[in-house]
């Protein structure tokens, strides 16, 4: 009976040693200093929500029937994608203040629908880059359909990375492919897919309207994405995106200079300017060597920036 109080009274001194180690050797435990914190964080999750879609929508002045389903569906499918790919339409957002300018001058004096602005962050993200497929520059025309609009691409220049020349071209195909088919987002599906693979789709399936058209899944998506672009980045703060004037970026000022000959060697033309080669290919990208061989004396013209 001795022996088994005396085993008690031992469990009961080494429970109250641990009782009063425990909460000393948790004060040390880096995991425990922030969980007070931690239960913070996540009583206040962040929330999704389903994108707001207006009642009315239109696609260069062409009604949008959302009242269908699938095209309701389709046009929700591609604002959530839109909305919920912050990195990316973060990044528009802040190209745009930059690029739309000239892009909607561009369009009014040439009677284009300024909804077609879209159709190049859609194609692009307003960036001169090459798609998987090889198209290039903020329009992304291949090298066969960019030579046909009258882009030069050759070793030294390639004009499908010239922004104002690769805008022109675009817009030659769209207002040629409206002539053809009669409705802007048919000449828009045809800027994706082709003129002859449209006008295959159209013929066999007997139906003029995109909106009934069974297209390929790229073109399929392809107004929509472009819709959805729209509707947020005129609506940013709707859609979860606050950004101030001075996070926008900025048109730079610039000037031009006429070359109608060859430059052998394009550093020591950019330090001939006060500019160094990085600047120089900065602002004029289509000169894609490091000279411009121009034994045919085109007409090029090399911007500049005026420095303050």
């Amino acid at each position: 009976m001795a022996k088994i109080k005396q085993n008690i009274f031992l469990f009961l001194f080494i429970g109250i040693i641990i009782g009063f180690s425990i909460p000393f050797l948790f004060a040390f435990d880096d995991t425990t200093k922030n969980v007070e914190k931690t239960k913070k964080h996540y009583t206040n999750p962040s929330k999704v929500y389903s994108p707001y879609i207006p009642d009315s929508v239109f696609f260069c002045d062409e009604k949008v029937p959302i009242e269908i389903d699938n095209i309701y569906e389709a046009l929700d499918y591609e604002l959530i994608i839109n909305m919920y790919r912050h990195s990316s339409t973060l990044i528009y957002l802040k190209r745009a203040n930059k690029y739309f300018p000239e892009i909607e001058k561009f369009l009014e004096e040439n009677n284009l629908p300024d909804d077609i602005k879209y159709l190049c962050v859609a194609e692009s993200g307003l960036e001169n880059g090459i798609s998987s497929s090889g198209a290039v520059g903020f329009w992304q025309f291949m090298k066969k359909t960019g030579t046909e609009f009258g882009l030069t691409i050759n070793n030294d220049v390639d004009e499908r990375y010239n922004t104002k020349l690769s805008m022109n071209a675009a817009g030659n195909f769209l207002k040629q492919s409206y002539r053809k088919f009669g409705s802007w987002s048919l000449a828009t599906a045809s800027y994706n897919m082709g003129v002859s693979g449209l006008q295959k789709d159209i013929s066999n399936q007997k139906i003029n309207s995109y909106w009934d058209l069974y297209l390929n899944k790229e073109t399929s998506r392809y107004i929509f994405r472009i819709l959805a672009l729209k509707i947020i980045m005129n609506n940013p703060k709707i859609y979860g995106y606050e950004i101030s004037d001075d996070e926008l970026y900025k048109v730079h000022e610039t000037y031009s200079i006429t070359i109608d000959t060859t430059i052998n060697d394009l550093v020591q033309f950019a330090f001939d300017n006060n500019i160094n080669y990085k600047i120089l290919k900065y602002y004029n990208p289509w000169l894609i060597s490091n000279q411009l061989i121009n034994k045919e004396k085109k007409t090029y013209e090399i911007i500049l920036p005026i420095k303050k």
